[in-house]
């Protein structure tokens, strides 16, 4: 059994190799954003180099956080490496100290920097990303083209079926389309009009459009003054478009979930997002199993410099196959939950499976 004193150390070490590694990288992060936002920026004017800097350092802990189980990874293969190369570990073992003992606290540590991750730092990082949104939006436009001309693609579901409305110019509150043209499809999923309007006006509970020319199969086309169709979107809604589910905090994920298939369109990707967040916590001890696994050897036997690539590459396999059946969760040919939790689940059984060979094979 491994002693408080003991444990502290290791907890203090991981955690210190850790933040640096973490800072280290979330430094080059920024730098490289901000040196593309630069180059972005340099035939605007009225942008300062502070006003960069500031949407850089807006966007960095959005990218920061992808690279997380990485930092995990490397910060244990840094902790085990260098207790093995000072004869810590050694030592350790003289003493009765098996390796599930000496792995107890950078596994918890690793728990715990998830769960942080997940319920603190997620929404967080989101929050500044949405405001770095809305700063890039005003300094650059819409794709990088400051202009509200961009054409839009809107879709939405109604008492009156599916429609999705093209609009050449949209105003910048969402509230007035320019140039525009709805397919309104019924409520059994086939096409029943079309609409085509020098302009339309979202006003609650329906879209305007005015002098509007109506086609259907069949039917002989018409201009009403004015034509009316149901929407439940809001001018907020017509803006952000549907978000991303990695652009919903943990906390909002479940309701906008729900909403989404209130409104009649798939939440699947949500609930895979939400269910992905939970399942971090062992997303990073699996990291930490695997950093033991090719981490825990007498510097005399030699081979580090293999153990320590077979490890990282094999911390890239886990994230490619997490990535991988994330987005079968995603696309529902999987059910989130088995998605989000089967990849991390099998890594820390195999990083487990390998130190019981190394410990008592």
């Amino acid at each position: 059994m491994i002693g408080w004193t003991f444990a502290r150390y290791l907890s203090a070490r991981f955690l210190l190799i850790f933040a640096g590694v973490f800072v280290l990288n979330a430094t080059m992060i920024y730098v490289v954003d901000l040196v593309e936002l630069l180059r972005r920026s340099g035939n605007i004017q009225e942008v300062s180099v502070a006003q960069i800097a500031y949407l850089a350092l807006l966007r960095a802990p959005s990218s920061s956080e992808q690279i997380l189980p990485f930092c995990v990874l490397f910060a244990g293969m840094a902790t085990f490496l260098v207790l093995s190369r000072k004869l810590e570990l050694l030592i350790a073992r003289a003493v009765g100290v098996s390796v599930w003992g000496f792995l107890l606290p950078p596994v918890a540590i690793a728990a715990l920097l998830g769960v942080a991750s997940a319920a603190g730092f997620n929404p967080l990082a989101i929050s500044m990303d949405q405001r770095a949104a809305l700063i890039e939006l005003r300094i650059f436009g819409v794709n990088g083209v400051k202009s509200e001309n961009a054409q839009q693609w809107i879709r939405q579901k109604s008492v009156d079926g599916e429609a999705f409305l093209k609009a050449e110019h949209m105003s910048s509150d969402g509230a007035m389309l320019t140039d525009d043209t709805a397919f309104i499809y019924g409520l059994s999923g086939e096409f029943d009009h079309r609409i085509r309007a020098p302009s339309a006006r979202l006003l609650p509970g329906i879209w305007q459009f005015d002098s509007a020319q109506v086609t259907a199969p069949g039917d002989e086309s018409f201009t009403a003054v004015n034509y009316l169709l149901a929407t439940d979107l809001m001018a907020a809604d017509v803006v952000r478009g549907s978000p991303r589910p990695d652009a919903i905090p943990l906390w909002d994920l479940p309701k906008t979930a729900a909403d989404a298939e209130a409104a009649g369109f798939d939440g699947t990707g949500y609930v895979m997002q939400f269910q992905a967040l939970l399942a971090r916590p062992l997303y990073l001890v699996a990291m930490v199993l695997i950093a033991a696994a090719f981490s825990l050897r007498f510097f005399r036997f030699g081979g580090i410099e293999k153990m320590i690539l077979a490890a990282v590459c094999t911390g890239f396999v886990l994230f490619a196959a997490v990535k991988f059946v994330g987005d079968l969760g995603g696309a529902g040919l999987l059910s989130p939950a088995v998605a989000a939790w089967s990849p991390a689940a099998v890594a820390c059984a195999v990083g487990a499976f390998a130190l019981l060979g190394q410990e008592d094979g």
